[in-house]
């Protein structure tokens, strides 16, 4: 599997920024950040990360490659999602989403 197929599903743990931030977007506007947290945790995507980098499982995240869009990184996740079988609602990913924005890609503005 290619690891940009599954760049957008890890590492709650590591935020420092408010949920306010994460909703500033209209795409993530009203995501439940507990929910995308515990999914995060859940489904042990930091582990799976890991293996891919071979190394820290935040180092999959840059921001300034493949994701570089709100929508790209929900994107990103939903993909993930679906190669792995997640059974993920909707809006599961885009609390997923809204948590990897949060803690990694702060994106600002439009989508």
């Amino acid at each position: 599997m290619k690891s940009w197929l599954v760049i957008a599903a890890a590492a709650a743990f590591w935020g420092s920024f408010s949920s306010a931030q994460a909703q500033t977007l209209p795409l993530f506007e009203g995501a439940d950040l507990k929910l995308g947290e515990s999914l995060i945790r859940t489904h042990n995507c930091a582990a799976c990360h890991g293996r891919i980098m071979n190394g820290p499982p935040d180092d999959i995240y840059n921001p300034k490659g493949k994701v570089n869009t709100p929508g790209a990184l929900r994107g990103m996740v939903d993909m993930c999602a679906t190669q792995l079988n997640l059974q993920l609602f909707p809006e599961e990913v885009t609390a997923v989403a809204a948590v990897l924005n949060r803690d990694f890609y702060r994106f600002t503005g439009k989508p």
